[in-house]
């Protein structure tokens, strides 16, 4: 069964960073599990912190614009063909891990056959999958207009700020619906000398059900598209065993 984590938030409040701590922590626990990132987010900031600039995305198989590296193959039904094409964009990172990114999404609204297509070979790839984490556009409502799938855990990113913290709350109440009775909770990130004072006044005004506090690590100014904290990575470890995800490391 493929274990799914999603990460959402406002762009700027550090997803794509938290994100790639995950697929590390991940990767250390279970190394022969197979994990796919799914970037769902329109900047496709997370192909980018990978150095790739990846072009070929799901939007191009839905617009018809995606240039195949190979030929099409003959006899496909449109189904198969769409499940193949899937296939040709997916970008190997290091053994076990792949991309994938979506970038523009249909709305589920459209009633053309295409959307229901790409939902169900969207559903097909990730199955093939141990682990998925989905780096997120702002909540689950975008996610799911691409892919109707049930979520364990999703992490709302927010900054120590009035302003993000009720934007948490507003993504936790758009999100509720579209996480199907799985684990929803916020992580404050960015945390200033241990403000956590601060931290706790604005859970408790916004009523937030914190799973996690991360420091804000000032060397990530010094690579910021790369987007790699040893700092995040070992404060996600220390929460890591509330979260509704694989607990055993092997």
């Amino acid at each position: 069964m493929t274990i799914k984590l999603a990460v959402t938030g406002k762009s700027g409040s550090g997803k794509t960073t938290i994100t790639k701590a995950f697929l590390n922590i991940l990767k250390e626990m279970f190394p022969e599990k197979s994990i796919l990132l799914f970037d769902n987010d329109l900047t496709s900031e997370l192909g980018h912190s990978f150095g790739l600039d990846i072009r070929n995305t799901i939007y191009g198989i839905r617009s018809g614009k995606h240039e195949y590296k190979t030929g099409i193959p003959e006899n496909m039904s449109k189904q198969e063909y769409i499940e193949w094409a899937m296939e040709d964009i997916v970008v190997q990172l290091e053994e076990n891990v792949d991309i994938i990114v979506s970038w523009f999404v249909g709305s589920k609204d459209c009633r053309c056959p295409i959307t229901g297509q790409i939902n169900d070979a969207v559903l097909k790839l990730i199955e093939r999958y141990d682990i998925v984490i989905f780096d997120c556009e702002f909540d689950l409502k975008y996610l799911n207009q691409l892919v109707d799938t049930d979520i364990d855990t999703t992490i709302i990113v927010a900054n120590p700020s009035e302003d993000s913290a009720h934007l948490a709350k507003r993504i936790e109440e758009f999100s509720a619906k579209y996480a199907a009775g799985g684990q929803l909770g916020v992580v404050i990130n960015k945390v200033i000398n241990n403000d956590l004072t601060g931290v706790s006044e604005l859970l408790k005004k916004y009523d937030l059900d914190v799973l996690g506090v991360i420091p804000y690590d000032k060397h990530l100014e010094d690579r910021p598209v790369q987007k790699e904290s040893k700092v995040v990575q070992e404060a996600i470890k220390l929460f890591y065993f509330r979260l509704n995800l694989p607990q055993i490391k092997i």
